[in-house]
């Protein structure tokens, strides 16, 4: 028993060193994470992990996520301990719902696309449409996410008519003006 719990310990510690080591680079974002902070986000990882049914040996994915995520646009001090929960979350139900077929790397490079540029900053878009559809496709067969280590992919699966950014921007403008 007692065993179990310093290695518990040790393995804490060593995830809240890698996590509170993100801040050096994430403060040029305006993004930094307290020590209570990172021990919620850390404890949020080991519930997500049980919910999930999941092991990590290694490294967390949490300073991955960080790394990824924290030049996002929708990303602001405010939201950051939040996002990094969510963002947890999804991570882990997609790497089951895809079968672990696709790596981290892909997925983390799949979310973070269709965040930015699909679901404009919604967690609920990224996980019950991009991801969904994206999870579909692998289930069934689906490699060419490979190639491009999931990046480019989601507009072969998006099944719904967008609107063009750039048009309505154009559109606003115009009205604006007059």
């Amino acid at each position: 028993m007692g065993e179990k719990n310093w290695m518990e310990m040790m393995m804490t510690q060593t995830q809240m060193k890698q996590v509170q080591d993100t801040n050096t680079y994430t403060k040029k974002y305006g993004l930094v994470l307290s020590r209570e902070d990172t021990e919620l986000l850390i404890a949020e990882r080991q519930n997500v992990l049980r919910k999930e049914r999941r092991v990590e040996f290694g490294q967390s994915i949490l300073p991955k996520l960080i790394y990824v995520f924290c030049d996002s646009a929708y990303l602001m001090q405010e939201n950051y301990v939040d996002s990094l929960v969510r963002l947890q979350e999804i991570f882990y139900l997609y790497k089951n719902e895809m079968e672990d077929e696709i790596t981290d790397e892909e997925l983390l490079n799949f979310m973070k696309e269709q965040f930015e540029n699909v679901c404009y900053g919604d967690f609920d878009y990224l996980e019950g449409t991009c991801l969904d559809l994206f999870a579909q496709a692998i289930r069934a067969g689906y490699d060419g996410y490979q190639r491009l280590e999931g990046r480019g992919e989601f507009e072969k699966f998006d099944i719904v008519t967008r609107w063009d950014k750039e048009l309505y921007l154009e559109a606003l403008k115009d009205l604006c003006w007059r």
